[in-house]
């Protein structure tokens, strides 16, 4: 199996995953996956929107798996087999806001607890690091800001939504003045940038 990314948005996929696409003859992925690689896949190639993860791992060598972003970045890479990166929105938005990678410390809160995600942001910030943060729609940067306010002067955060399409936003304030994201699909960063 092939798990290939397709970016965080369109016009994000490698020229390794677009040959992987156009090679496929059996292709899973959700549907926004599936509309990026759209102008990729080939006629005949079977196409199925994915309905249930788990039953992914039994797939054939064959088959594709698109994941958006980048598979390694709490995307579909733990499936395994032969990974294809995909520009992810933690390497969009570093080159966006200016960060380097290397400065950085990616924190996981999608999903997750989020005061416990807020104290990891908070020990990255401590070491020196930008925390890049995947967000869910009920990550509430304010919660954040109150924390970084207590504990960091001079601390920024960056709220970034929709990244790479056409009506991306990037909202840059501070624990004082927080962004608050207008859409549910967004990402943070937190630090010292």
């Amino acid at each position: 199996m092939k798990v290939v990314g397709v970016g965080c948005g369109p016009g994000m996929l490698t020229e390794a995953a677009i040959a992987a696409i156009e090679d496929a003859e059996l292709i899973y992925g959700s549907g926004s996956a599936i509309e990026r690689a759209a102008a990729y896949i080939r006629s005949g190639c079977a196409v199925r929107v994915i309905t249930d993860y788990k039953a992914l791992r039994g797939l054939p060598d064959t088959a594709v798996v698109l994941s958006t972003g980048d598979p390694m970045l709490a995307g579909l890479g733990y499936l395994g087999g032969e990974i294809i990166s995909g520009i992810s929105s933690y390497q969009y938005a570093c080159a966006k806001l200016g960060v380097p990678m290397t400065k950085t410390a990616i924190i996981n809160a999608h999903a997750k607890d989020h005061e416990q995600a807020i104290e990891e942001i908070c020990f990255e910030i401590a070491r020196g690091k930008t925390a890049f943060i995947i967000a869910d729609p009920a990550f509430v940067p304010s919660a954040l800001a109150d924390k970084l306010r207590t504990e960091f002067s001079e601390c920024r955060i960056a709220v970034c939504e929709r990244l790479g399409y056409p009506d991306e936003i990037i909202s840059v304030g501070d624990a004082d003045t927080p962004p608050v994201p207008r859409s549910n699909l967004f990402v943070l960063m937190a630090g010292r940038f």
